[in-house]
């Protein structure tokens, strides 16, 4: 007996459809609660997502298997065509859908990844959650971290809330899946990160540059200033060419300067700057103003057991010894002298490359004595005096 045409046909169509489901059912994925699969995102809805997790039916994963922050929507995300690996919860949820959880998934993803992190000593980004007793939290992929206060920052953290909320680098430094404890490290990044700023910074460092800075501190002895991730040292006689008592009479914390760069060490991890410029060195044009002899107005600006100093200008200042600052004999400056006091002062040296300028109060005394008494003496008569007659009688009250 032979197969009519139609039959023939028939029997061809119902094997190939048959294929065709086979086909389709292997290249279905068989899931069970617990899975962790791939899926591909086909919508983004305000509380939820619709995944393709190619098991004959879309996952519903809620928007709280995602995020538990509600000023953050789905849409910034995910995205249509996201790859993404999720928990299943449930086969069907009652309405014959896929229940499905991307923290779930994540959170047993995340520890081999924060495994991989801790040997590699990797560098990621974590947002701080809140602040707790000790240090504060931050979420890995739903996983609670911990970073201690101390951890936080290599400078002392006074107040931990003030880190709530920011995005901050972090390196795993203790790991422990079974106890679900992770430390995590925001100091290490942050000394990382200052070593090689320092390190290219003093590689771009030259003597006699000028360099802006911020100062950020100031001491007793001078100021030091942050010129990029590295701080210098403006030492207190390097602050101006007048003298200076302390750092805050003539900077303040946050002031933004421009300074020189006198000279680094790279081993020893210095850097000395200076706020004066060199190029308005008064000392420059000390010998050209002023005269060994010569008779000047100055200022008492400090008082020591071997004299005083005096500042005839701004920066220039000179030593009166102790033994030229009065006739008769004192034990010490402050018995004649007071700082801010103005004195008249006769220059016995001046040396510019070596900056010291040596100077008489009494000699100025005298010689201001002698020149007083001298314009006061008058002949009217026609006998020319000569200079031993004019000073006869006079100079024995200098000896």
């Amino acid at each position: 007996m032979t197969v009519e045409p139609r039959e023939e046909q028939t029997e061809q169509t119902e094997q190939t459809m048959e294929d065709m489901m086979e086909e389709i059912e292997k290249s279905m994925i068989r899931i069970r609660p617990g899975d962790i699969i791939k899926g591909v995102v086909v919508e983004v809805r305000e509380e939820e997502v619709i995944v393709n997790i190619g098991s004959g039916t879309d996952g519903i994963l809620p928007k709280g298997e995602i995020i538990h922050d509600d000023a953050i929507s789905l849409q910034e995300l995910l995205q249509p065509d996201q790859e993404i690996e999720v928990y299943v919860e449930k086969v069907d949820d009652g309405a014959g859908n896929v229940l499905l959880s991307k923290q779930k998934a994540d959170a047993v993803v995340v520890w081999e990844e924060l495994q991989s992190f801790l040997e590699n000593k990797t560098i990621f980004e974590v947002k701080i959650k809140e602040a707790v007793k000790g240090g504060v939290v931050a979420i890995v992929r739903g996983v609670r971290a911990f970073i201690p206060a101390s951890l936080l920052s290599d400078q002392y953290v006074e107040d931990l809330n003030q880190w709530v909320g920011k995005t901050v680098g972090v390196r795993v430094v203790e790991l422990d899946e079974s106890k679900k404890k992770i430390i995590l490290s925001h100091k290490e990044v942050e000394l990382l990160e200052k070593e090689e700023k320092k390190k290219a910074l003093f590689a771009s460092l030259k003597r006699g540059e000028k360099r802006k800075g911020i100062v950020q501190r100031l001491m007793n002895y001078g100021a030091f200033v942050d010129l990029g991730g590295v701080d210098g040292l403006i030492h207190i006689s390097d602050l101006a060419w007048t003298r200076v008592k302390h750092p805050s009479d003539v900077l303040a914390v946050g002031d933004e300067v421009e300074v020189r760069v006198v000279d680094f060490d790279l081993e020893k991890e210095r850097i000395s700057l200076a706020l004066k410029d060199v190029k308005e060195d008064p000392w420059d044009q000390a010998e050209s103003t002023y005269h060994v002899n010569d008779i000047v107005s100055a200022k008492v600006v400090k008082l020591v057991d071997f004299g005083a100093f005096v500042e005839l200008e701004s920066g220039i200042e000179g030593l009166v010894h102790i033994s030229q600052i009065a006739e008769k004999h004192i034990g010490k400056p402050s018995e004649v002298l007071t700082v801010g006091d103005k004195v008249k002062v006769k220059i016995l040296e001046i040396n510019s490359k070596e900056r010291r300028l040596s100077v008489s109060i009494k000699e100025a005394q005298e010689s201001l004595a002698l020149d007083e008494s001298l314009a006061g003496y008058t002949d009217t008569s026609t006998h020319t005096a000569t200079i031993g007659e004019l000073l006869k009688g006079k100079l024995g009250n200098f000896k």
